[in-house]
């Protein structure tokens, strides 16, 4: 194991942080947990204070529309997921905007789609942005424009996406919240033997085929999103940090050098090409 590797976590400049559906969702209800929304805010606006450059990518706005809608059900026909997501993703950036402005955070809104990822031109322009909001000191909030494009919907609950980010942005650090601790050795909810893995030096077929894998009931991203994230993440030279995002002050916790979560270190590919890596894994 490398030593030291959780100290060098303090001193990560540019950090992309992507919380899931299911850590931002009442699952009693479907609504919105407007406490953990602030905290996180909070943990992300004192990260930037601190001279970082934070970029977050949420999850949610298909959750939120729901609700707003008053479906009672997940949404089964993809254009009844798009039209939620149209809802929701208004009223989440409204949400983020507030809660930023009272933390005195200049908050700017991405929605980014697989062409965005793929077409050569568009990535550019992706990455101008991204550098012209952190150069102004913006804190980019990132989802997929779901209303619009299909494939974010049926690939995942956004964790490919923030590995896109942090790829785009050349990233030090991506923090994945969600509603597990990290990597186990098999699905530890239905194995009570099932080993947690705190440190994983590079990624092999063993690991990768760890993530046959829950899903959460409200988000549609699982382990195999996640590993499939740390992948690309770490290929680009980031390193990447699954943790559980039920107390959002796990951030600054991180960030502190404290044992949470599972850590995937770095292991840059100078060979490395996102869009035949993309085109790989979700053709």
């Amino acid at each position: 194991m490398r030593e030291h590797y959780r100290e060098e976590i303090k001193d990560k400049k540019r950090i992309v942080v992507k919380v899931g559906t299911s850590s931002l969702i009442h699952p009693e209800t479907g609504g919105l947990d407007l406490i953990k929304v602030e905290r996180l805010v909070r943990e992300l606006s004192d990260l930037h204070n601190q001279g970082r450059d934070v970029i977050l990518v949420t999850s949610g706005a298909i959750g939120v529309g729901r609700k707003a809608a008053g479906l009672k059900e997940k949404p089964d026909r993809v254009s009844l997921k798009q039209a939620c997501a149209a809802i929701g993703q208004a009223r989440l950036m409204m949400i983020y905007q507030k809660f930023f402005a009272e933390y005195n955070q200049v908050a700017a809104q991405i929605l980014m789609t697989r062409n965005t990822m793929l077409n050569q031109k568009n990535r550019r322009h992706a990455q101008d942005t991204f550098e012209e909001l952190l150069e102004l000191g913006a804190i980019p909030v990132v989802n997929a424009n779901d209303s619009i494009s299909t494939f974010e919907i049926l690939h995942g609950d956004n964790d490919t996406l923030s590995a896109i980010v942090a790829s785009l942005v050349e990233a030090d650090l991506l923090i994945l919240l969600s509603d597990i601790d990290g990597l186990y050795t098999d699905n530890p909810s239905l194995n009570p033997e099932a080993e947690f893995i705190p440190y994983v030096k590079e990624l092999d077929g063993n690991l990768k085929s760890m993530g046959k894998d829950a899903v959460s009931g409200l988000g549609t991203g699982g382990m195999t999103t996640k590993l499939i994230a740390a992948e690309l993440a770490t290929s680009v030279g980031a390193d990447m940090l699954i943790a559980n995002g039920a107390d959002m002050s796990v951030l600054h916790r991180i960030m502190d050098g404290q044992p949470y979560g599972t850590f995937f270190q770095a292991n840059k590919d100078e060979q490395f090409d996102l869009k035949t890596f993309l085109e790989a894994h979700f053709s």
